[in-house]
C-alpha cells in the first residue's frame, strides 16, 4: 500500500513539474532592428512571424515612429493560396492579392514606440489607411465601418511605449481587435478585412521592406 501511494504521489510531481515546464518554455523572439521592439517567432494559436516593419507618420516634416509591427499567418493556410502559381522566380502582385482576396486568418501585432500617441490618433490612421484602401478595392468609404475596427476602445486608454493592438482577420472575414490584450471588438466585415491587410501588402504598403520580406514566404510555399 505505502508503494503504490509513493508511486501515486510521484507520478502527480511528475505531471506537475512537466506542466510547469512547458509553461515556463520560452518562445524565440525577433528583434526590430530600428526599434529594438521584440516579437515572438510564433504566437498560442500557431502562426508563425512572416515579416516586421516599422510604421511611420510625416507630421510637420518629421518622420516619426509610430509603431513596429508583425504580420502573422499559418503556413498550410497560405499553402493552399499559392498552391496554383506555377513556380514563379519573385513575388507577383497577384500573389499578394489572392493573401488580400482570401480569407487565411492574419494577424498583426502592433507594439507603440511613439511616446505620445493617444488613442485619437489611432483611430485618425486607422481611418485613413482603411479608407484609402476600401477606395482601392472598389467600395465606397464609411466612416462608421472604419471606426468599427477599434470598437469599445475608449479614448482615454493610455497608450504608452509598449503597449501593443492586434487584429487578427479570421477565417470568414471576422476581425477581431485587442487593445492592451482586451477584446474590443469582434463582428464580420469582408471588405475591412481585405482593406486592413492591404494596409499592409497593398500597392502602397505602410513597410516595403515587410511586404517584401511576407513575398519571400509566398515565394518559399509556392
Amino acid at each position: 500500500m505505502n508503494l503504490d501511494t509513493s508511486s501515486t504521489i510521484l507520478n502527480d510531481e511528475t505531471e506537475i513539474f512537466e506542466e510547469t515546464n512547458v509553461e515556463n518554455v520560452e518562445i524565440p523572439v525577433e528583434i526590430d532592428r530600428k526599434t529594438g521592439v521584440s516579437f515572438p517567432i510564433k504566437l498560442s494559436d500557431g502562426k508563425e512571424l512572416k515579416a516586421i516593419g516599422l510604421r511611420k507618420k510625416n507630421v510637420f516634416g518629421l518622420s516619426l515612429k509610430i509603431y513596429s509591427f508583425a504580420i502573422y499567418a499559418d503556413n498550410q493556410v497560405l499553402v493552399g493560396v499559392v498552391k496554383s502559381s506555377e513556380h514563379p522566380s519573385k513575388t507577383t502582385e497577384e500573389m499578394y492579392k489572392a493573401v488580400i482576396d482570401s480569407a487565411v486568418g492574419i494577424t498583426v501585432r502592433m507594439v507603440i514606440v511613439f511616446r505620445h500617441l493617444t488613442m485619437v490618433m489611432v483611430r485618425k490612421y486607422f481611418n485613413e489607411g482603411l479608407g484609402a484602401g476600401i477606395r482601392k478595392l472598389g467600395g465606397a468609404k464609411s466612416n462608421d465601418l472604419t471606426k468599427r475596427i477599434l470598437g469599445e476602445a475608449t479614448d482615454d486608454i493610455k497608450l504608452t511605449p509598449g503597449s501593443e493592438i492586434e487584429i487578427t482577420c479570421l477565417p470568414g472575414y471576422v476581425m477581431e481587435t485587442k487593445v492592451c490584450g482586451k477584446a474590443v471588438n469582434k463582428f464580420e466585415s469582408e471588405l475591412l478585412c481585405r482593406a486592413f491587410i492591404y494596409m499592409y501588402l497593398g500597392d502602397d504598403p505602410l513597410d516595403k521592406e515587410a511586404k517584401e520580406k511576407f513575398g519571400m514566404t509566398l515565394l518559399s510555399l509556392s
